[in-house]
């Protein structure tokens, strides 16, 4: 049995006739709302994957001729790594057009963790970019070449720092509002580019100097640099791959429940991503006298009550207990089978 609820509902629905046509008749309000913000999460992180796309497409192309009249390591690797971010955007793209499936059958929860397996994919292409980077900037220190062009390469570190701030903002800002961790690290990504270009300009200014080991011992740099990126995105996808949420958003979850009337407490509260959208499942204690609708409403309630204080929160199952410290034996038993009923089929949508 489905429950969706609105204000509506919980405001004008009251006595027993009211209770029975809440506990029978399914309500859509919830659900189309649900799914209208899924879909239009997973638009928003597409439309944030290809503009950045195009904006790193183009810097990255200027990058390379550069790089290639130049011979710059230290251009180079900052061209590897905005090439790298720019592809990254490949997989979290597929990620998001099939986490927008139905669920089915066989995947229940649907395809949400695409997102996750594309964080991973990412986490690789960034360790690729620093290990490419790392190796020539070796390479050039143990066989120096001069830099030429030096004013094109100054300038192509500007605008490599320019695209990729600008790219970082953007996707930081859409991963965070939709709940994408993958698109947050492949925002983090963008801004490690766009310091590793201003660290261009400062290989070109030594260059200039007539340091020859500035460009390559920057190239270097830039190769740490880029590790450190590695460790934040690696943690920001590990955490999502475990389930990890905030714990601050679970006292606020348990709060909510607390405070819904006919709730006496709350013995298990779970939630978790699956992709850029949360699902919590949570076990709240009532009266073991209650009548069924009443556990039911109550139920309902708490539900409710807690799509309203979670953000992004897709799913809620709630399990009702009775309350073993009141009530007689008969109605601890009744109660028993109640929450049982109510575990299997109290599903919000």
């Amino acid at each position: 049995m489905s429950a969706h609820h609105t204000d509506h509902d919980h405001d004008h629905e009251h006595g027993a006739r009211g209770r029975l046509r809440h506990l029978l008749t399914p309500h859509s309000h919830d659900s189309a709302d649900k799914v209208d913000s899924a879909l239009e999460s997973s638009r928003e992180g597409l439309r944030a994957l290809w503009i950045s796309l195009v904006a790193l497409g183009l810097t990255a192309a200027a990058q390379v001729v550069v790089v290639l009249l130049s011979g710059s390591v230290a251009l180079l690797g900052d061209t590897l790594h905005n090439v790298a971010d720019a592809l990254t955007a490949v997989p979290l793209g597929i990620a998001f057009v099939v986490g927008r499936r139905a669920a089915t059958r066989a995947y229940t929860y649907g395809f949400g963790r695409a997102e996750d397996l594309a964080g991973i994919v990412i986490v690789l292409v960034i360790a690729g970019s620093a290990l490419l980077a790392g190796a020539t900037a070796v390479h050039r220190l143990l066989d120096p070449r001069t830099v030429t062009h030096l004013p094109w390469v100054l300038a192509a570190g500007v605008i490599g720092f320019l695209g990729n701030e600008l790219v970082a903002r953007y996707r930081i800002g859409v991963g965070r509002r939709i709940g994408s961790a993958a698109l947050v690290a492949d925002g983090l990504h963008a801004r490690t580019d766009g310091f590793t270009s201003l660290a261009v300009v400062a290989a070109a200014g030594g260059a200039w100097l007539g340091w020859g080991w500035a460009d390559p011992i920057v190239g270097l740099a830039i190769a740490i640099a880029i590790t450190f990126v590695l460790k934040d995105a690696a943690r920001e996808v590990y955490r999502r791959l475990m389930d990890r949420v905030d714990p601050d958003l679970v006292d606020a979850a348990e709060r909510t429940l607390r405070e819904v009337p006919g709730v006496r407490g709350v013995s298990n509260l779970r939630l978790r991503w699956i992709g850029h959208r949360m699902h919590a499942e949570a076990e709240i204690v009532l009266d073991a006298g209650l009548t069924l609708l009443a556990a039911h409403e109550i139920a309902a309630d708490a539900e409710h009550q807690l799509t309203h204080a979670v953000p992004r929160l897709d799913t809620v199952t709630v399990h009702a207990d009775p309350d073993s410290h009141a009530g007689s034996a008969h109605h601890s038993a009744l109660s028993h089978h109640r929450r049982t009923h109510l575990a299997g089929h109290h599903h919000a949508h």
